[in-house]
């Protein structure tokens, strides 16, 4: 390994072999004091024995005990990660589970938002090995083990930027400090929650290191394993997949420059990259597919402009980056006061954001930010040819998070493409934290190898200034904003753990002289104790266990039990009756799909646009004012409520203060449980009809006007065009046919039907291009009905109508359709 000066001349193993007479003689090392004397004065320091060849084995088992500290709350099963974790990924996953069990196809659910293509969300976690393999062995998933997932994740990134450490024969030291410092700091903490977003963050550092290999290597072999790694990080479809895909696509053209001969190395790289590219491509071509197909018909095929910038990181957030909880954000006893409250923009201004207090937590560690401000800033070994990709990416990955703030991400959302899909580029935190790790690791390298220059008077003046800055900053804030006694304590263990790495960054290079093992045992165990403290579990990323009771497949919770007995005593066989569950908790939107009822909404920023277009429903309906009406669905007393068989509604307030359109008598009170009001909606309809009548109607109409109130959703059914069918009237005062549900799978519906005329089969689950119809065995079209939901067109006569869920089929004739008509 040969690292570059500042004077220009070359520091390696031969040549510290040569100049350093105590590294065979452990005696002659020099002295704590004369290592401290180095940090405050002009005297050069000594460089050491190179550690790449220090043994991987114990290099990884120090940091799985480091990880231990930190993790073990969660580990240990005395919290367990709360928000998105529950709400948004276990359902998914438990659904998962349940469908391989018995053994039906997970690929479509109908218990959220009348139907649901989860083969095409990307947070249904299908294609992360680990919670697949989890959900095909364990069909009762429990809290631990999800969380254990989580973990092992963030432990596995951790152990691939120790290989990477190694490859470049970086000190072992480093590589622990920047392995901890990505596994616990920043957003891959403060985000814990967000289960998609870790499990992408991980597979950069992955695919770093086997790209590196592949590239230095010219190895085509490498190159297939980093096409593994990022295939499977494309699959993650989330803005930290993408961002972290641009950064990796930065490496390589790093890699193509950074030397003499950037032919040769572009002709060297083909070989490599075409085996990556190609790997990658198969891994992710086909949940990106899927998933680009359901955003075009989602209710947000971009994110416009302003959307997206209201999720930007204020640039008073990088404070946290020295002052672990500075705005309050982990301590529910403080009230949040940083940017976007209104105690801030009634003292300082500034635009509204969409951001959740945690998103600015991005703090990394005192030692992260002692060697990249004093060793990386002030004395520009950040420049350093080893590390100077990942400083300028750093750069421009901070300008993109920081979003409206700087002109760079307008250009970017301009011009790169996927980032109009993405509304929050605060997301990018990810990214950065796992950059600053590295960046911090390799300078604690550069630290103990002794290539640290020293200052100069002027960088000396600037490093004793940087953290007095900082505090004036934090303290002038607090004054401004609330009160300078919010600062005290964050500004106080700030200084404490920032005075700590100091001092032992000083020990840490002068027992690195005696004993390797020593330097990096002090090093691994102060971060872990830093990041253990300063990032412990706090509100937005642990919480008792017992407050997601609901969750579990076993629970005795008293709403839930009632529903699921009234559910069960529905014998009419025509009928698979709706729920709605509004303003009880954050984690019960999703319920639906562990708990095996139909949930009319659900919990997902993505909707099929005609479902959202009818409802207006947003992203959950976790407090009761979430639970918007629209001019097709205006009240729990309408046409529509009863077209989605919504038999029970279930509020966390009385149903009034959610529709107060209702009349007395329109809904029927039957329960008071702990968690609800509990309320009967007797006209819901059947989930399949058979209707003689039908009438042409233009939805989008329907979505501004509302339902035709000479229109009786019992007899008639809306179609947007004529059915293959002659309309034929029914014998007088004959029924118009009876239909029944001999079966209700996830991705097969069977209906027996028994028609008296020429009819209409109506199935009231979402109608989605991917479902396909038979009719006593033949294909038969399915029209979209009443908006939203699928009907048949059948003769008089008795039939078996099957409908199947086809999505890669579906998604295949939709590519190829597009590609015939792109030519």
């Amino acid at each position: 390994m040969r690292t570059e000066l500042r004077d220009g001349s070359i520091e390696g193993p031969e040549s510290e072999a040569r100049s350093l007479p105590w590294i065979d003689d452990p005696a002659a090392a020099p002295s704590f004091s004369s290592q401290a004397t180095t940090w405050l004065t002009d005297a050069g320091p000594r460089p050491v024995a190179s550690t790449s060849k220090f043994p991987l084995g114990l290099t990884v088992a120090l940091f799985a005990l480091a990880f231990l500290l930190p993790a073990w709350p969660w580990l240990s099963g005395h919290v367990t990660i709360p928000w998105d974790a529950k709400s948004q990924f276990l359902p998914p996953l438990q659904f998962l589970a349940t469908s391989l069990a018995n053994g039906q196809s997970p690929f479509w659910t109908p218990n959220v938002f009348a139907g649901w293509p989860l083969i095409s969300d990307p947070q249904s976690l299908f294609f992360s090995p680990p919670h697949f393999l989890l959900a095909y062995f364990d069909p009762k998933p429990s809290f631990r083990a999800v969380d254990d997932l989580t973990f092992g994740y963030l432990f596995l990134g951790g152990v691939a930027i120790i290989l990477y450490f190694r490859d470049r024969g970086w000190h072992a030291a480093g590589s622990l400090v920047a392995a901890l410092a990505f596994a616990f700091g920043g957003s891959a903490n403060s985000r814990l929650q967000h289960t998609g977003q870790i499990i992408s963050l991980v597979y950069l550092p992955l695919t770093l290191w086997m790209l590196s290999r592949a590239l230095e290597r010219s190895s085509w072999r490498a190159g297939l394993v980093a096409g593994v790694f990022s295939g499977l990080l494309a699959a993650g479809r989330d803005q930290v997949a993408l961002v972290s895909l641009y950064v990796l696509a930065g490496f390589v053209v790093h890699h193509w420059l950074e030397g003499d001969d950037w032919r040769k190395r572009i002709s060297a790289s083909i070989k490599p990259l075409a085996a990556c590219c190609l790997v990658g491509i198969l891994i992710a071509a086909v949940p990106v597919a899927l998933t680009a197909l359901l955003a075009e018909r989602s209710n947000r095929p971009e994110i416009g402009w302003m959307l997206a910038g209201k999720g930007s990181l204020h640039p008073a957030h990088l404070l946290t980056l020295a002052f672990a909880d500075l705005y309050g954000a982990m301590d529910p006893a403080i009230g949040y006061w940083g940017p976007a409250t209104s105690p801030w923009k009634n003292a300082l201004g500034g635009a509204d954001l969409s951001l959740a207090q945690n998103m600015g937590l991005v703090y990394s560690g005192a030692l992260l930010l002692v060697v990249i401000v004093s060793f990386g800033i002030v004395r520009r070994l950040a420049w350093s040819h080893d590390i100077r990709f990942f400083a300028i990416t750093t750069i421009i990955v901070l300008l993109y998070g920081l979003g409206w703030y700087t002109p760079v991400f307008h250009v970017m959302y301009e011009w790169l493409p996927g980032v109009m899909l993405y509304r929050r580029p605060a997301d990018a935190t990810f990214v950065i934290g796992a950059l600053l790790a590295i960046i911090a690791g390799y300078l604690v390298h550069r630290w103990l190898e002794g290539t640290v220059p020293q200052p100069s008077n002027v960088q000396r003046a600037i490093e004793l200034a940087m953290p007095v800055s900082l505090v004036v900053v934090a303290i002038w804030l607090a004054h401004t904003v609330e009160s300078v006694t919010l600062v005290v304590a964050p500004v106080i263990t700030a200084l404490a753990f920032s005075g700590g790495a100091v001092v032992v960054l000083l020990l840490a290079r002068w027992l690195n002289g005696l004993s390797i093992l020593a330097s990096m045992l002090l090093l691994t165990t102060f971060s872990a104790v830093d990041l253990a403290w300063n990032n412990a579990p706090h509100i937005s990323t642990a919480m008792p266990s017992s407050r997601f009771d609901a969750l579990r497949l076993d629970t005795r919770n008293a709403t839930l039990a009632l529903l699921k007995s009234k559910l069960a005593t529905a014998h009419d066989t025509s009928r698979r009756d709706r729920v709605e569950m509004i303003g009880i908790g954050y984690h019960w939107p999703n319920l639906c799909m562990i708990h095996d009822c139909d949930h009319v909404f659900g919990h997902n920023p993505l909707r099929l646009k005609w479902f959202y277009d009818a409802t207006l429903v947003g992203d959950t309906v976790v407090d009761y004012d979430q639970r918007r009406f629209s001019p097709l669905f205006p009240s729990y007393r309408s046409a529509f409520a009863d077209l989605f068989g919504l038999r029970f509604i279930a509020v966390g307030v009385p149903v009034e203060k959610v529709d107060p359109s209702l009349s007395p008598g329109d809904l029927t009170l039957i329960a008071r449980t702990p968690d609800a009001y509990v309320y009967e909606n007797p006209r819901a309809l059947p989930r399949v009809m058979v209707v003689s009548d039908w009438r042409i109607a233009n939805f989008n109409q329907l979505l501004t006007n509302g339902w035709p109130r000479d229109v009786d959703p019992r007899h008639t059914v809306l179609l947007e065009r004529t059915p293959a069918l002659p309309r034929a009237s029914p014998p007088p005062d004959a029924a118009p046919g009876a239909a029944r549900l001999i079966r209700y799978g996830n991705t097969r519906v069977d209906v027996e039907v028994d028609a008296s005329s020429n009819s209409l089969l109506l199935l009231n689950d979402v109608w989605h291009p991917w479902w396909r119809a038979t009719v006593d065995g033949e294909p038969s079209n399915i029209l979209r009905a009443n908006v939203i939901f699928r009907a048949v067109a059948l003769h008089a006569g008795h039939h078996t109508v099957s409908f199947t869920f086809h999505p890669f089929a579906g998604a295949l004739a939709e590519l190829l359709g597009k590609f015939s008509y792109a030519h």
